[in-house]
């Protein structure tokens, strides 16, 4: 009769945590329901709940990761069958059950319930529990869907915006920033890379919004890894815990999420995300990657083609100098906000005999010569540009007369020493400051007309509008 009376209580009190496992949606709070039921039903045995990478919830919980590679094979027999697994120690005089917490849709968890000091569980013990957990599965079935449900409502939110705003003609550098920016906060990743591939580079190209990791020596390891994995098949990556032979003292990254960014089947680059900690990222985190990352591509192709055409506009073709039209606008905008700038103008010595003796494709080569040798001796602001023909130009905002010609000799000088076959240039140099008048016309005929000097009295020099105005 006592019996019976408490197997009646502990099937009340199961009822009881049932009721309570289905008030909440919340996950944590479900398990923390269950783990209080099987303590309080269960007061003789001891209780530990084994959960997934997946449906890992709060650290606080007294819960132990089952890992495929580990050697409690009665565990994950019970996580993948679904079924009860008992497991007996002769050796501690113990038994285990493994109890899986499984839904309609699949497990999510097992139930670790140690009895001591016993080799069997008792038929109406297995019973209850079986009840108990199947109870719990359901519960955490409902609070996984639900939450599910609202991820994927916030990941649409999350792709919506992203599209949104790269369709909105962002700039490269602005289009890379905000998807890094992004892929940090939806993944808390540690580093984020973005990397472009072009037939004619032998490496992938970083692009801005990359994490300064990627920019380091590093990151190449990672980097050839990962290459090599995506042009094999141009599929995803998704990595629990790759263990890549690092140098001594290297940060090592075990969770890694690679996609590659494709357009009209093309491979054009690929984005990785990473995480020193291993298996750091779910599944839901790399569909959700994917997604982005599709919706990215288009974008990011576009950006890449609105900046090659701008460039084709204000790029010489052949010497890869700035155009004329480039020259002029920038000119005339340091005409109006800067104190001063100098102008030199500068021509090729002998051009056509240089055409007519070695042909026109050596000439061409002596044009990208001298193109180069402006590029490597003037500062990022300074404009290199091909006025026209043989005729090259350089403008220096900011500079001095002095300075402006100081940059001519020099150049003058490399020229002469540099090319092959070797080639001269003459230069004529015009400068302007806020305390005259002027125009960007003027500007350009007293450059011309110093050049003309230069020309005409032995080439290969350089003449300023000074030594012009005393010429005249």
């Amino acid at each position: 009769m006592v019996m019976k009376l408490f197997e009646a209580n502990r099937y009340q009190e199961l009822i009881k945590v049932t009721e309570k496992f289905h008030t909440t949606l919340d996950k944590d709070v479900v398990l923390d329901e269950v783990l209080i039921a099987f303590q309080e039903i269960l007061p003789l045995y001891s209780n530990f709940l084994l959960l997934t990478h997946d449906h890992y919830s709060k650290s606080e919980l007294p819960i132990i990761d089952p890992e495929y590679e580990n050697e409690n094979i009665t565990a994950i027999n019970a996580f993948v069958s679904g079924n009860i697994q008992m497991e007996e120690s002769f050796a501690e005089n113990r038994s285990i059950l493994y109890v899986p917490l499984k839904g309609k849709q699949g497990v999510y968890g097992v139930m670790q319930i140690i009895a001591s000091d016993t080799l069997n569980f008792p038929e109406s013990d297995i019973e209850l529990i079986a009840l108990l957990a199947n109870s719990a599965g359901n519960a955490l079935e409902n609070a996984h869907r639900y939450q599910k449900s609202l991820q994927e409502i916030n990941n649409l939110q999350i792709i919506n915006e992203t599209s949104h705003r790269l369709n909105s003609n962002l700039r490269l550098a602005e289009t890379m920033t905000y998807m890094s920016k992004q892929m940090k906060q939806c993944f808390a990743a540690q580093e984020v890379g973005f990397f472009l591939l072009t037939e004619n580079q032998g490496r992938p190209k970083v692009l801005p919004g990359s994490t300064a990791f990627f920019f380091s020596k590093q990151a190449k390891l990672y980097v050839d890894y990962i290459i090599g994995k995506i042009q094999t098949d141009n599929k995803s990556l998704f990595i629990g815990d790759l263990n890549l032979p690092t140098i001594e003292d290297m940060v090592n990254f075990h969770s890694i999420m690679a996609i590659p960014m494709i357009q009209s089947q093309i491979l054009k680059g690929f984005s990785i995300v990473m995480h020193q900690k291993a298996f750091f990222f779910s599944f839901d985190n790399f569909k959700l990657m994917q997604s982005l990352i599709h919706h990215s591509s288009l974008a990011l192709t576009n950006s890449m083609l609105r900046e090659e055409l701008e460039r084709m506009i204000i790029t010489d073709h052949l010497t890869k100098l700035h155009s004329r039209n480039y020259l002029d606008e920038k000119i005339q905008r340091s005409m109006k906000e800067d104190e001063e700038g100098t102008f030199i103008l500068i021509d090729l010595d002998n051009f056509k005999d240089l055409n007519d003796t070695y042909g026109h494709q050596v000439g061409d080569n002596v044009l990208i010569q001298v193109a180069n040798l402006i590029k490597a001796n003037i500062r990022g602001n300074d404009v290199g540009a091909r006025w026209g023909g043989e005729e090259l130009a350089i403008y220096l905002p900011k500079v001095s007369m002095e300075a402006g010609v100081s940059i001519a000799k020099r150049l003058v000088e490399k020229i002469a020493d540099c090319s092959n076959p070797t080639i001269t240039v003459s230069c004529g140099v015009s400068y302007w400051n806020k305390d005259r008048l002027d125009t960007y016309n003027y500007l350009f005929k007293r450059a011309d007309d110093a050049l003309y000097i230069a020309k005409g009295t032995g080439k290969n020099r350089v003449v300023t509008q000074i030594d012009s105005i005393r010429a005249s």
